[in-house]
């Protein structure tokens, strides 16, 4: 699939999530509108993953620190053959293997259990250290999200990945300048965020995070013997006009009228 089919593969994709949200009446469409093109950009160009094999030791490894983003990756790790899609419309039920947040004892494909918000930094950073340990090539992957960034935990983790040299260890932030409550520059602000990676150590990059083909160019840069940081740039809900950058879209699904115009802003008539 080259890039330009997979930007036709996002808006199904952002078409399942929405649908998975509003069946449940459950989850958080906004973040994972927000993360959809850095995962996509990881799972269809970068990373070395096996649906028929997801517990192969040497395959990389994806956190999805900010795990209430779930639906998103369950829609790309559907698309893959991890599981059935028409598992994704049973998310969040006491009996699905799909909950609210990523758990790898119930999900094939997700590597670690996330939604503790700061805590996805440290274990990737175990993870690339064991890679180191064992001599394996595999790569390491983070997603963190504004709000978790605030915790003291990814900075501890940023020295220690900094200090033991994790030239396999990649942290991406999804900054689209809003978390749970509104505006990180009213909450907690966390501007000049390149700088903050960079004293700690990190090989630094920013890119479009809509723009799969930069966010792949950019993860693809070299490490140059450091833990790498991507500040992506994106919008909360993006894709659908009533959605984007409004705090209201964290964490609610929509009524029957806001997914019918939700549904049409991506290209799917919904008749009554």
């Amino acid at each position: 699939m080259n890039i330009g089919e997979q930007y036709e593969k996002a808006t199904q994709l952002r078409e399942d999530i929405l649908h998975m949200v509003y069946k449940s009446q459950s989850g958080h469409i906004g973040g994972s509108f927000s993360c959809l093109e850095i995962l996509m950009a990881l799972y269809y160009n970068v990373i070395n993953v096996d649906s028929k094999n997801p517990h192969w030791e040497d395959r990389d490894r994806v956190i999805l620190s900010k795990g209430h983003a779930c639906p998103a990756l369950y829609a790309i790790l559907a698309d893959l053959g991890f599981f059935s899609r028409e598992d994704l419309w049973n998310l969040r039920q006491i009996d699905s293997h799909l909950q609210g947040h990523p758990d790898m004892n119930k999900t094939l494909g997700v590597d670690v259990n996330t939604g503790s918000l700061g805590q996805g930094v440290s274990v990737a950073g175990g993870m690339a250290m064991a890679a180191k340990y064992k001599k394996k090539n595999y790569q390491v992957f983070a997603i963190i999200g504004d709000g978790e960034v605030q915790e003291g935990l990814v900075w501890e983790a940023a020295m220690s990945a900094a200090h033991f040299h994790l030239d396999n260890l990649t942290v991406i932030l999804d900054y689209n300048g809003l978390q749970l409550d509104g505006f990180n520059a009213e909450i907690m602000d966390i501007s000049n965020i390149m700088e903050k990676y960079r004293a700690f150590g990190f090989e630094c990059y920013e890119a479009d995070g809509h723009n799969i083909e930069e966010i792949v160019k950019k993860v693809k840069k070299p490490h140059n013997g450091k833990p790498k940081f991507i500040c992506c740039h994106t919008h909360k809900g993006y894709g659908v006009s009533f959605m984007e950058d409004n705090v209201d879209w964290h964490g609610k699904a929509p009524n029957k009228s806001q997914y019918v115009q939700a549904m049409k802003e991506l290209g799917v008539d919904i008749h009554e």
